[in-house]
C-alpha cells in the first residue's frame, strides 16, 4: 500500500523495487490489483491451513465421551482409556481418522492427559457410602463426643521382601536393574489412626485371626482413656461371634463400627500402609531376611509415629473429608 501511494505521488515504480528490493514484477502486480479493486485488494489474506477434521461440537462430543465413560460402556474391551482407543472411538462415531499422534494432540488440546487411575471395586455400593458419609458417620461423631470416646480408623495390611516401589534415572530405552532378594518372606501388620494424629500399631505371626484383633484391641483400650470407638472394614474375624462377645465384655469401652463394604478410599489407616510400604520400605533398599523386613517396617512406623502432623495430612484425602467435616 506504501509502495501504491508513492507511485500515485509520481515516484517510479522501477525506482522503488529498486530501493526497496523487490522485483519489477512484484511492483508492477502490486499496481494491477489496484486498479482492479483499490486498497483493499492489496490486503493481506489469513491463511486458511488445514481444515480441522471435527467440529467444535464434536470435540465437546469426544470430551464428554472420555471423561464420562467407563470404555466398557462404550463396548470397548479394555478399562482404561488410550489413544488407540479414542482414535477408533472418533472413527466410530464421526467417520473421521486420525492418526494416534494426532489424537495425542487433540486429547491435550481438551485439557486431557494420561494418569494412573484410582480401582474401585465395581461392588461397591455408592448409597451406602453415601448414607455412610452424610449419616452413620456422623452419628458416631456425635455419640463419641457425648460419652467422650476417641475414634480410631484400624487395618491391616501385610509385606514382603521383594516388594519395591519408585523410579530411578537411566537412559532412554535403557531399563535400569536393580538386584534383589529371591526369598518371598512376609510380615503381617495392624495398625488404627485417629484425626488427631495419634498412630498405634503391632505386628503378628501367621494367619489374621480373632485373637490377634482381640489381642490389639486390647492394647488400644489400655493407651486410651475412655471409650474406644474403632472403625474397621467387614473382614469376617471383625464380625465374628468371639469379637462381639469381647466387645460386649468391655461394658462400653471398646465399640466397633463398620465401613460401607469395599470402600478401602473411606479409610484413612489405608494411607499409613501406602507411606510405610511405598514411601518408606520400599524404597530404603534391599530387605535380605523376614527379620531385616521387619525391623525397616517398625523403623518407618515408628518414624511416622512421631509425625502426627503427616498423619492428619492423610485427613486431607477428598474422599476422607467426611471425617473432619
Amino acid at each position: 500500500m506504501r509502495v501504491v501511494r508513492q507511485v500515485e505521488d509520481g515516484v517510479s515504480p522501477e525506482h522503488l523495487a529498486g530501493v526497496l528490493g523487490f522485483a519489477r514484477s512484484t511492483v508492477f502486480g502490486w499496481m494491477a490489483r489496484y486498479r482492479e479493486g483499490g486498497l483493499e485488494a492489496l490486503k493481506a489474506r489469513p491463511l486458511s491451513g488445514r481444515p480441522r477434521k471435527l467440529s467444535g461440537t464434536q470435540l465437546r462430543q469426544v470430551y464428554t465421551m472420555v471423561t464420562g465413560n467407563d470404555p466398557r460402556q462404550l463396548s470397548f474391551e479394555f478399562a482404561l482409556w488410550t489413544r488407540e482407543m479414542v482414535r477408533e472411538l472418533i472413527r466410530r462415531e464421526f467417520g473421521v481418522r486420525l492418526s494416534v499422534v494426532s489424537v495425542g494432540r487433540l486429547l491435550h488440546k481438551l485439557g486431557l492427559s494420561a494418569q494412573r487411575p484410582l480401582w474401585r471395586a465395581y461392588q461397591q455400593n455408592p448409597v451406602a457410602v453415601g448414607r455412610w458419609k452424610s449419616e452413620e458417620y456422623p452419628a458416631i461423631r456425635a455419640e463419641a463426643a457425648a460419652v467422650g470416646a476417641t475414634i480410631y480408623f484400624g487395618d491391616e495390611a501385610g509385606l514382603r521382601t521383594d516388594f519395591h516401589a519408585g523410579t530411578t534415572w537411566a537412559p532412554v530405552g535403557q531399563t535400569p536393574l536393580v538386584r534383589t532378594t529371591g526369598t518371598r518372606e512376609s510380615i503381617n501388620l495392624i495398625s488404627a489412626v485417629t484425626l488427631r494424629g495419634v498412630l498405634r500399631f503391632a505386628t503378628y505371626e501367621g494367619k489374621f485371626n480373632f485373637e490377634t484383633f482381640i489381642e490389639f484391641c486390647k492394647r488400644l483400650i489400655h493407651d486410651t482413656d475412655g471409650p474406644v470407638f474403632l472403625i474397621v472394614d467387614g473382614h469376617p474375624v471383625h464380625r465374628s461371634n468371639v469379637v462381639k462377645e469381647f466387645v460386649a465384655s468391655t461394658e462400653g469401652r471398646l465399640r466397633l463400627f463398620h465401613l460401607p463394604a469395599y470402600s478401602p478410599e473411606l479409610n484413612p489407616d489405608e494411607w499409613v500402609w501406602k507411606n510405610v510400604k511405598a514411601d518408606r520400605v520400599g524404597r530404603a533398599g534391599i530387605a535380605k531376611t523376614k527379620g531385616d523386613l521387619k525391623s525397616k517396617a517398625m523403623a518407618a512406623l515408628h518414624r511416622l509415629q512421631k509425625l502426627p502432623n503427616l498423619i492428619r495430612g492423610f485427613f486431607c484425602d477428598p474422599h476422607l473429608r467426611y471425617i473432619a467435616t
